[in-house]
């Protein structure tokens, strides 16, 4: 199997991730300790560990083979149009919750006043 690596890494933990090999970051310690994983053929237990375009991963257990490539330029130009759109994403959610936060202190605000009580009027003799 091929990965087109976009980025100068990816760490062994994120990368059978994003493979869908383990379904979490946490579940990657259980998996390294019940699973062999080998880095260029060397046995490797660091979930940490930085793989790079060339390297290999190998998982006899899964029968599977990785090899980190280089993306072309398409797929590049594609990648970076994806996380342009990802930007925008994100930033146009946190503006909505900014506006939705703000309404909801300002509806808070008017009924909080609506319902204090009033001190009454006091006249002076009575």
């Amino acid at each position: 199997m091929k990965y087109k690596l976009f980025d100068e890494y990816i760490t062994l933990q994120a990368l059978l991730k994003e493979v869908g090999i383990i379904q979490s970051g946490g579940a990657i310690k259980s998996f390294l300790q019940k699973n062999k994983v080998y880095f260029n053929g060397e046995l490797e237990t660091r979930r940490g560990k930085k793989i790079h375009i060339g390297d290999i991963i190998t998982l006899p257990n899964q029968k599977l083979e990785i090899l980190l490539t280089v993306p072309n330029q398409e797929e590049r130009a594609e990648h970076d149009k994806e996380l342009l759109e990802k930007k925008r994403v994100a930033s146009l959610v946190k503006e909505m919750n900014k506006d939705i936060k703000k309404a909801k202190s300002t509806t808070a605000n008017l009924k909080a006043n609506k319902y204090e009580k009033k001190a009454l009027i006091r006249f002076p003799g009575l």
